[in-house]
């Protein structure tokens, strides 16, 4: 039997399953939060959390193997200085899902594939200006009426 051997292929060929791979977990390193389908959040996660396991002992071959997996030579350094200490009293599990729902348009499963470790800035820098207060009150939500 089969079962549970192998990965989720995401009905894409390897080079564009690879790309998929790199770009999100590119992403998931730069903003240590992204949002995606189940499916492919279930997928980087086993490659994010190889590259964290990776980078916790800091060497050249470590290194090298990291970067030839990601874009950016910049996320390997913030990875390798900032993300892999956090996580050097872990032994696994660097990340979680937390479902959201379904998507609107193809029912799919969207969810938030983030460190574990991950703060959400709740500080509210951003002051609304009084222009957005009178649509919001009007119920001028931004919809097109149908």
């Amino acid at each position: 039997m089969k079962h549970r051997r192998g990965f989720n292929p995401l009905n894409r060929m390897a080079s564009h399953r690879k790309a998929l791979h790199r770009n999100m977990v590119t992403s998931l390193f730069r903003q240590e939060r992204i949002f995606t389908t189940k499916a492919k959040a279930l997928e980087v996660r086993r490659t994010a959390e190889k590259m964290i396991t990776r980078a916790k002992e800091d060497n050249v071959h470590n290194r090298r193997i990291v970067s030839s997996r990601l874009f950016d030579e910049a996320i390997v350094a913030k990875l390798f200085t900032s993300i892999a200490p956090r996580m050097k009293d872990r032994n696994g599990g660097y990340t979680r899902i937390l479902k959201l729902g379904e998507r609107k348009g193809d029912a799919a499963e969207v969810v938030v594939l983030e460190l574990v470790d991950y703060k959400l800035d709740t500080s509210e820098k951003k002051k609304s200006k009084k222009g957005d207060d009178k649509s919001v009150a009007k119920g001028n939500s931004g919809e097109k009426g149908k």
